[in-house]
């Protein structure tokens, strides 16, 4: 890269890329625990599953909310120096740097089935429930702003788009990038 010149990922494909597995896997582990009998019985898994589906889709939605929207709201303007990368290239890289958590947690929601039936992959769905929610949030903010938030990617090791690494947020007009408001395709 030039000199001055740096990497921009879009805050909303950050949120979005693991949603989609976390979701499929989720439903998948619950589908093979309503198989298990459990210790507790299917009735009393699911609906401890649906309990854990809602409280892990609305805490996951509303963690860090304030945070998104200070960066959001003191976000400056994108230079013409800046490299705006692919939603292709982020949701690959984010996925593969998150593989092995994704399946260890879809092994930990098969396994509790065991015990408790379909509520550890509805756990897990609810989780990519609320990320997706989160993300479309932030598109429905993009969208009313007339902007695309963007962070650098140097301060997003973890991908933690809102972390505390993370100095601020920068803009580029809703035309800028491959993704539309709240990281969907175009």
């Amino acid at each position: 890269m030039g000199r001055g010149a740096y990497a921009l990922i879009r805050v909303a494909v950050v949120v979005r890329a693991p949603a989609g597995w976390l979701w499929w896997l989720g439903v998948l582990a619950a589908g093979i625990g309503m198989l298990l009998p459990g210790l507790t019985g299917r009735r009393i898994g699911l609906s401890a599953g649906a309990a854990l589906f809602l409280i892990a889709a609305a805490v996951v939605f509303f963690v860090r909310r304030g945070r998104y929207l200070a960066l959001a709201q003191e976000a400056t303007r994108a230079s013409k120096s800046v490299f705006l990368q692919d939603r292709a290239v982020t949701i690959r890289a984010r996925r593969r740097a998150l593989r092995w958590w994704l399946l260890l947690a879809f092994l930990a929601a098969v396994g509790s089935s065991f015990a408790l039936p379909a509520a550890g992959g509805l756990l897990l769905a609810g989780l990519g429930a609320g990320l997706w929610a989160k993300a479309l949030w932030l598109g429905r903010w993009e969208h009313a702003h007339d902007a695309l938030l963007w962070v650098r990617t140097d301060w997003v090791p973890r991908g933690r788009p809102a972390g505390r690494d993370v100095r601020g947020y920068q803009t580029t007009g809703p035309a800028a990038g491959d993704a539309g408001p709240g990281g969907a395709k175009r």
